[in-house]
Order: structure tokens, then C-alpha cells, then sequence
């Protein structure tokens, strides 16, 4: 990972645990090898990113911040720079376990791609 200054920048999160129920109940769901995602457009110009990593999957704190790392910095380098923003919830399921780098940006990177494709198919309000 990049060196200290690099991390995501605090308006590019999702912080507030309203924000996450609004998107668990109305947000569009995609699913990946290892990651479920939840998004649905913010109306602002950047796109914020929310993790959940639950004890199910890895039951070791240092084992969930690790995997949550793992995808702010995969978010952080693959994220869209343009286009309308979105607001997406990276939900970790039971195969992101121990997952390697590249597994997870890849992971997370085809689900960015979904995500703009079908962004880019609907009409702009």
C-alpha cells in the first residue's frame, strides 16, 4: 500500500450508521467471489465507499482491519474520478477470509465496473 497521505480522504466515507441503514434498505445489491455491494447514487460529484466486515467472517479484529484495508486501498486506486458519485457499502462475505491483494482489488474493481455501466444505462434526473 501507498505511503502515509495517500489513505481516503474523510468525504470519500461513509461514516454514519443512518447512512448504512439508508443504503441497507434501499440501495441496489450486486454480488461478487467475495464481496456483497450495496449502492445507489448520492447526488454528489464523488463517490463514498462503507465497509462492513462482521465477526462471522473474520473473527479476529487484526484479521478485520486488515480486510478492511485492504479494500479502502483497492477503492482507493480504482474508484471512478468522474461521473455522478455513489454511494457504496463493500459488505465482506465468509470467502474474503484471508484474501490476497489482488483478489480483492479485482473483485472490487469488476463490481466498480458494474456499478458505472449501469449508471451510465439509466436516464440522469
Amino acid at each position: 500500500m501507498g505511503p502515509r497521505g495517500q489513505g481516503l480522504p474523510r468525504e470519500a466515507r461513509i461514516r454514519k450508521r443512518a447512512e448504512y441503514v439508508r443504503l441497507s434498505r434501499t440501495a441496489r445489491r450486486l454480488r461478487g467471489r467475495l464481496f456483497l455491494y450495496r449502492w445507489q447514487p448520492n447526488g454528489l460529484a464523488h463517490w463514498r465507499l462503507g465497509i462492513t466486515v462482521t465477526k462471522r467472517v473474520a473473527r479476529r479484529a487484526v484479521e478485520r482491519n486488515r480486510l478492511k484495508r485492504l479494500v479502502r486501498e483497492a477503492f482507493r486506486v480504482s474508484r471512478p474520478q468522474e461521473g455522478p458519485g455513489v454511494d457504496l457499502v463493500v459488505i465482506a462475505l465468509p470467502a474474503a477470509a484471508g484474501a490476497a491483494w489482488d483478489a480483492v482489488r479485482e473483485d472490487l474493481g469488476r463490481a466498480l465496473q458494474r456499478v458505472q455501466r449501469q449508471m451510465e444505462a439509466e436516464p440522469q434526473a
